[in-house]
């Protein structure tokens, strides 16, 4: 976000309620986000369910961990079904995406927000944050498709870069946990991102409660 477009935020918001989004992000620390959808279309697309995770101190932080399975606004098919295994029955038990969102926004406060394609879950975020705040998320963003894109090209760079999922996962010795479920691609996100970060010859970090 702009400087000025945050100095004017800032002064708009003050103490009120999205104050601490607008807090500098604390350095070292990032918030691994993932969205699990009924689709891949934000326009038409609903959210099932958000999960998101503390990175910090070479540690993924589940026990701080923020997960909620959310109610769809319109009914989805067998295809959404197999992808993220969330049943209709299960959605309905969910809460809205309203209150969901809210709770999220201010658990994240400030801080660097972390994902895999992570434009996709910040679209399908964006009208839900913009209806109760008035304003875009103003958090830094980092994206481990485009960081390990970077560093592909660095050591060849005639190849173009294999930014599959379970490929990144696999070149960085991170186990995939929990594929297609929120918290589980949230986690495995926070784990590759700490094998990144590390020297080429050390091992990647765990996930810790």
């Amino acid at each position: 976000m702009r400087a000025f477009r945050r100095w004017w935020l800032k002064r708009k918001v003050r103490d009120g309620e999205w104050a601490g989004l607008l807090r500098p992000a604390p350095p070292g620390e990032w918030v691994s986000l993932d969205l699990e959808t009924t689709g891949l279309d934000p326009k038409r697309d609903h959210i099932l369910s958000l999960a998101a995770v503390p990175v910090r101190d070479g540690r993924v932080l589940t026990s701080e961990r923020f997960e909620r399975r959310i109610r769809a606004d319109r009914d989805f098919g067998i295809d959404s079904i197999r992808h993220h295994r969330i049943t209709p029955d299960e959605a309905a038990a969910g809460v809205s995406v309203t209150t969901a969102v809210r709770e999220f926004l201010h658990w994240l406060q400030g801080r660097t927000l972390l994902g895999y394609h992570l434009g996709f879950d910040l679209a399908m975020l964006s009208p839900h944050v913009r209806g109760l705040t008035g304003f875009g998320l103003p958090n830094p963003r980092v994206d481990l498709a485009d960081a390990f894109a970077a560093r592909a090209r660095r050591a060849q760079p005639n190849a173009p870069p294999n930014l599959d999922f379970q490929h990144i996962a696999d070149s960085l010795g991170v186990t995939v946990l929990g594929r297609h479920s929120a918290l589980g691609d949230a986690v495995t996100v926070g784990l590759c991102w700490l094998a990144l970060q590390a020297p080429r010859s050390a091992a990647p970090g765990a996930a810790r409660r």
